[in-house]
């Protein structure tokens, strides 16, 4: 099992755009055949943050959500062109 957080930085005006990419991509990539959870939150007290918690079957899973039409369209094309700042951070299972 492959879990991490990403932790995304926005300009308070792009908000309500945010929130509409985090839709569609969350919609697209719970439908992936390998991905477990994919699940965005704003930050309560900092609507300019966003975490997603990701988990993906394997590692295979994770490349494949990487090479979709969706994540170009919506990561990269989308939140990746609005972010101030991104962290990425790797997660241990423990049971």
């Amino acid at each position: 099992m492959i879990s991490f957080i990403v932790r995304l930085r926005f300009s308070p005006e792009d908000h309500d755009s945010i929130e509409n990419i985090l839709r569609e991509l969350t919609r697209e990539s719970r439908l992936e055949p390998g991905c477990v959870t994919y699940v965005p939150h704003f930050v309560d007290g900092d609507a300019n943050t966003v975490v997603i918690y990701e988990q993906y079957r394997d590692e295979a899973a994770v490349e494949h959500h990487r090479a979709t039409p969706h994540f170009a369209q919506f990561a990269i094309g989308g939140l990746y062109q609005k972010m101030l700042e991104r962290e990425v951070e790797n997660l241990t299972f423990i049971a």
